[in-house]
């Protein structure tokens, strides 16, 4: 069994990388900073084609695999996770459920441009009471002389209120027990994108809450089989799950490479604090971390790219990760000392960064849950 990374995919990590150190690394404190969402790097990643790598040539993708967007997703992660999150959240979320469940019209209407990354889509599920119950649902759309009408709001959607966000999917109740997923343009009217969230951490990716007041759309907006919305949303979740473990190991590995650097030129009581075994165990433990988390990511990925189960996989990867993500941004911190608690170092940020991995695309509650029952324990 070899799910590790072929020569073409290094190559590739290395593009993607010294993209990211030239063209992100640089500006990546400023918006943070700022709570800025740079559209003009966005639309630099979509040049690179990183908006396309899983999707066929003939929508103007790379046809890679999952494994190739992780490892694009890892090196954006290692730099700054706002742009790793605007990619993940684009492909998985966004072009993703397009690409599985739309219609050809609606794959050639749509697709084309989130693909090249000349625009973005959001995935509207979350809401105010319904988070990880997200069969809670309280959205709702009626169908009406061929429209369907949108009341209801959502909350924490990725990529919903930028410039060149496009659309919206939204899961609503459409029935008794039935909740469909519908294409919302952005720009509909009684479609409202309120202002991003002043965030604690991804503050230049672009989050926000949503309300929907008699919104109209056509009804063959709708995506996928009517009923069928929350399942395809579980469906694709697995995807996402493995996309975050990547993410998780790009901040991971940034913590750490950090923290090594830090700790050989950080003077204290004449040499470097490196050579303390308090300190230079700790950065070896974040090794054994980082590299445990990359191979059970690869692993999920490898799985997925050959046709073969990985749920369980997914879970697992996504879980692990995240939660050395944590762990490897407070030692990195911690390593810092007080200069790892000011805003002039990295680790500060990916401190901030690295905690709603743990939440986003699955808790790490949900993650347990799903690695339980698949140990067959009656939960």
């Amino acid at each position: 069994m070899d799910f590790a990374p072929s020569p073409e995919h290094e190559a590739f990590r290395k593009v993607v990388r010294e993209f990211a150190e030239a063209e992100i690394a640089p500006h990546a404190a400023d918006w943070d900073r700022d709570h800025h969402f740079p559209v003009e790097t966005v639309r630099k990643m979509g040049d690179l084609g990183l908006f396309g790598l899983p999707f066929p040539v003939e929508y103007g993708g790379a046809g890679s695999g999952l494994l190739t967007l992780s490892i694009a997703i890892e090196e954006i992660a290692r730099v700054d996770a706002s742009m790793a999150i605007t990619l993940e959240a684009a492909v998985g979320l966004g072009a993703n459920p397009i690409f599985r469940f739309g219609t050809d019209e609606q794959k050639q209407r749509w697709l084309p441009d989130l693909v090249a990354g000349r625009a973005l889509a959001g995935f509207g599920l979350t809401e105010p009471e319904a988070g990880s119950d997200a069969g809670a649902t309280r959205t709702r759309a009626e169908l009406s002389d061929g429209e369907w009408v949108i009341n209801g709001e959502k909350s924490f959607i990725t990529n919903s209120g930028t410039p060149i966000t496009s659309l919206v999917t939204v899961t609503a109740r459409t029935g008794p027990g039935e909740i469909s997923a519908i294409i919302v343009p952005s720009g509909t009217p009684g479609f409202v994108a309120d202002p991003p969230y002043r965030k604690m951490g991804w503050r230049a990716s672009d989050t926000r809450g949503l309300h929907f007041e008699d919104c109209r759309v056509p009804e063959e907006n709708l995506l996928g089989e009517r009923g069928r919305g929350f399942r395809q949303f579980l469906s694709i979740l697995d995807d996402g799950r493995v996309a975050i473990a990547a993410m998780s190991v790009g901040i991971a590995q940034g913590c750490l490479e950090q923290a090594v650097a830090y700790a050989r030129e950080r003077q204290a009581f004449g040499r470097p604090i490196g050579a303390n075994q308090g300190t230079a165990f700790r950065c070896a433990d974040m090794a054994v971390a980082v590299d445990a988390a990359r191979l059970l990511t690869y692993r999920a990925a490898w799985l997925h790219d050959a046709g073969r189960p990985f749920h369980q996989e997914a879970a697992i990867a996504k879980l692990h990760a995240s939660e050395i993500a944590v762990d490897a941004s407070r030692h990195a911190t911690q390593i810092f000392g007080g200069y790892g608690f000011v805003d002039e170092t990295p680790v500060s940020r990916f401190y901030r960064d690295a905690k709603a991995l743990e939440i986003g695309e699955g808790t790490s509650e949900i993650q347990r849950l799903i690695i339980a029952r698949g140990l067959g324990l009656p939960l």
